[in-house]
């Protein structure tokens, strides 16, 4: 049986209102720039790969959409599921309040990154 259109949107922002709204423009931009996009059901997350611009480091997730060029094990894509759910936690604010850790504490510093999992991440201290 066919899995409803709806379903992914929902699972990849968690049941938040502000995470699926990134998580459309996340996919509208993704597309624009030519991506890939599958759905990921394991994580919960839309993959947007094949991306030559558009993201930092290895690939970058915007509410429940991941964006990179091809960096995608799974181990990544656990790291970045749970990134996904931070944006349902802290809404659309969340995008604010990486940047602003990122400035303070970057990369394997970052509260954020360290929830995640820095070892799934491909952080090293």
């Amino acid at each position: 049986m066919p899995e409803h259109r709806g379903l992914p949107l929902i699972r990849a922002s968690r049941g938040s209102a502000q995470a699926a709204f990134v998580t459309r423009l996340a996919l509208l931009y993704a597309r624009l720039l030519g991506a890939d996009v599958t759905f990921d059901p394991e994580f919960g997350i839309f993959v947007a790969s094949g991306m030559h611009r558009g993201f930092a480091r290895g690939g970058t997730t915007l509410g429940g959409v991941y964006l990179t060029r091809r960096n995608i094990s799974r181990a990544v894509l656990r790291h970045e599921a749970v990134h996904a759910d931070q944006w349902a936690r802290h809404g659309i604010v969340f995008g604010a309040k990486y940047l602003y850790e990122e400035l303070r504490r970057p990369g394997p510093r970052n509260r954020f990154e360290i929830e995640a999992g820095l070892a799934d991440g491909g952080y090293t201290r």
